[in-house]
């Protein structure tokens, strides 16, 4: 308590555990891109000359970052802390192991993507450059689509079809969704992709006709996109979706749980 009757903080949070400061800066680094993706930290001795810290410190303060998934360390003679920049797919992976452990079941993600994806493929049809920013990716993905489908290629026709959603997201023009709802929809395609194996294997992929029938309401979507009717697309794409997404839950129960395991990030050999 200080003179006139307050109380004081504790120490601690006063002044910022020399680990903690370092692991700031060094985050701040990472995050501004000064220290990019796959680059090593600088060594630890260059650490202690550049910061005056100790040398328990330092250890502490790549402990922190590694335990954020912002570097990885290596032992041996080749060792190093490798930089790794955040990424949304793990941004999905987290969001995966949150939901499997509050039991969700897939349909429970299917129905937030048919809230969020519409709403960003609306958000593509007023952009003002939507013609050269928007459009042309999006014929790209639509187009390896109808490769796929018109040759037969099973295996290649769910990444082609999840090529197309992710490119409404990633290109609705908003980070925050981008980075929230981009997440979601890799979690959703790693799910996919997973029953699109044992669809193929197992012989209960989708009739002709109703593949033919996402294409075209693809190439619809394409088109409203383009006239910059924002309304039309968001309503055409819930329909769609609410459809589409009945594919994956062929086989498979309705209480199929997400499975985190399938964003599992792969982790680097040591000394790799």
């Amino acid at each position: 308590m200080d003179d006139n009757g307050a109380v004081e903080p504790p120490a601690q949070m006063r002044h910022p555990r020399v680990a903690d400061l370092l692991a700031d800066t060094l985050r701040s680094r990472i995050l501004s891109g000064e220290l990019p993706d796959g680059t090593l930290l600088p060594k630890q001795s260059a650490l202690l000359e550049e910061f005056g810290v100790s040398k328990l410190a330092a250890r502490e303060a790549l402990r922190i970052l590694e335990t954020e998934g912002l570097i990885t360390i290596r032992r041996g003679k080749a060792g190093g802390s490798v930089v790794h920049a955040p990424k949304r797919d793990s941004v999905a992976y987290m969001l995966a192991l949150v939901l499997e452990s509050r039991q969700a079941a897939l349909p429970d993600v299917g129905f937030a993507l048919q809230q969020i994806e519409p709403f960003c493929a609306s958000l593509c049809a007023q952009r003002p450059d939507r013609h050269t920013a928007v459009v042309p990716e999006l014929r790209r993905a639509h187009e390896s689509l109808v490769e796929a489908i018109e040759t037969g290629d099973e295996k290649r026709a769910v990444p082609a079809s999840r090529e197309f959603h992710e490119a409404i997201v990633r290109l609705c023009g908003n980070e925050t969704l981008f980075v929230v709802a981009g997440a979601l929809e890799t979690l959703w395609t790693a799910q996919e992709s997973d029953w699109s194996e044992l669809a193929t294997t197992a012989g209960f992929f989708p009739e002709p006709a109703l593949r033919r029938q996402a294409l075209q309401e693809h190439a619809e979507a394409l088109a409203l996109i383009e006239a910059g009717d924002a309304d039309g697309v968001a309503r055409l794409l819930r329909s769609h979706l609410q459809t589409a997404q009945q594919y994956p839950m062929t086989g498979v129960s309705p209480d199929q749980r997400v499975q985190a395991t399938l964003l599992r990030p792969v982790q680097p050999t040591e000394g790799a």
